[in-house]
């Protein structure tokens, strides 16, 4: 255990030491979540979010840069709970929308619970239009992400947006 412990620090002050440069960079390319327990990963938060309701989203993917033409294959529906709004804070550095370059993203993400994490997400694919629906969702807060793939070469940008349900359909736009 104590050969672990050491381990895990000497690691962690390795990391610690590492700079990130380039476009895009900010702070330490991965920034683990705060251990006062408000973000660790209970399974029992997202139990919530298992079945299903009466909600739904109609969304669209409307991301334009330059004049650029993008489009989307599959979008994740998340549920928020303590542990993946922390996660939202450290990959898009927001918990409510964020638009930002995939590799930016990518070198924030978190090791840590992607498999249980990824048990709770919904998907749906977009259209040629951008258009993608989810229905049967449950009432609460919810993560729409994607990512915006440009059409003949350029940047691949990730796109979050926060969405309250309550019932009725709900009209995304991801920009």
């Amino acid at each position: 255990v104590m050969k672990h412990t050491l381990i895990v620090v000497l690691a962690s002050a390795a990391l610690a030491a590492c700079e990130t440069t380039g476009v895009g960079a900010q702070g330490p390319a991965y920034m683990p979540p705060s251990r006062n327990g408000a973000s660790a990963f209970v399974e029992s938060d997202f139990a919530w979010s298992t079945g299903g309701g009466s909600s739904s989203i109609d969304g669209l993917m409307a991301y334009r840069s330059g004049g650029g033409r993008y489009n989307c294959q599959d979008v994740v529906l998340a549920p928020e709970t303590p542990w993946s709004r922390e996660r939202m804070k450290i990959l898009y550095l927001s918990t409510s929308q964020a638009t930002m370059p995939v590799d930016d993203v990518k070198s924030r993400t978190p090791p840590e619970h992607g498999a249980e994490y990824a048990r709770y997400a919904r998907h749906a694919t977009c259209d040629g239009d951008g258009h993608f629906s989810f229905s049967g969702i449950p009432d609460g807060a919810w993560y729409v992400i994607t990512v915006a793939n440009p059409v003949g070469g350029g940047t691949r940008m990730a796109v979050m947006r926060r969405v309250e349900l309550d019932g009725e359909n709900a009209r995304v736009v991801l920009r």
